[in-house]
């Protein structure tokens, strides 16, 4: 029977982080976790989205399944992270929406009672980056989305500041980006060389200063083992749990 469950939401950064953050959550928890995540690259809070060119597209964290499961499952010790909100702003929404649904989520959770840890802009790298980089980019992430470099950071500070109140209003833990974390040429990724230090600063809330260092995962979670997708515009589905890791801890991915 686990022990502690974890809500885990957000985009890019947590997908590549996702197997250190649960290696982690089993060390703090001393027994099983029930893990739920969702996450994915180009991950929406708002809607359905894809990036790049890939074929891949998952549902609006805000209306995923992730929800439902939640409410179908017992009381238990909860922890949750949110992060990796600033996507919304290259599919269009304004920002008054993307940070409702972000608020909706932190009052969902608070509603459980549990212990949030949010991150909202990377505002401290997003403030640096030139114009040319911010198209070289979009361009490679977001083609086919042209916003100029001037307006999406006067949108990306407004909602950040919308983001801050929420996490405020919702008694999440807010955690600040590092400039530390992040590598000369991608403002918006941890670095891969700066990672563990990323992550450990983002979870101290959780688990203390002094982490181990992470060890590798013997179950491998599935790259495509969300419980709703779309696969070049077809329709996938996949029981949950994605996987079930040695110590009866579970992982679900929606």
């Amino acid at each position: 029977m686990p022990v502690l469950r974890a809500v885990l939401l957000g985009a890019s950064n947590l997908k590549m982080g996702l197997p250190a953050v649960v290696r982690r959550l089993r060390d703090a928890a001393g027994g099983p976790v029930d893990i739920l995540a969702a996450c994915g690259h180009g991950r929406s809070y708002v809607q359905w989205s894809r990036i790049g060119f890939g074929a891949r597209s998952l549902p609006g964290i805000m209306d995923c399944g992730l929800w439902k499961a939640l409410a179908g499952r017992p009381p238990l010790p909860t922890l949750a992270l949110a992060m990796d909100v600033g996507n919304d702003l290259l599919y269009g929404p304004a920002t008054a929406e993307i940070a409702a649904a972000f608020a909706a989520c932190l009052e969902r959770l608070a509603a459980l009672e549990a212990k949030v840890v949010t991150m909202t802009l990377p505002m401290v790298s997003i403030e640096q980056l030139s114009p040319l980089r911010y198209h070289a980019m979009r361009a490679i992430l977001f083609p086919g989305r042209a916003e100029p470099w001037g307006s999406l950071l006067d949108r990306a500070r407004d909602l950040d500041r919308r983001c801050r109140q929420a996490a405020i209003e919702h008694g999440a833990h807010l955690v600040e980006h590092q400039a530390a974390w992040y590598g000369v040429i991608d403002p918006i990724h941890f670095h891969g060389s700066r990672r563990r230090r990323a992550w450990n600063d983002i979870l101290a809330p959780w688990t203390g200063d002094a982490l181990p260092a992470p060890q590798p995962l013997r179950v491998r979670i599935p790259r495509f083992g969300a419980e709703e997708m779309r696969l070049c515009g077809i329709e996938r589905t996949t029981l949950q749990p994605a996987c079930r890791l040695p110590d009866g801890s579970t992982v679900a991915l929606y």
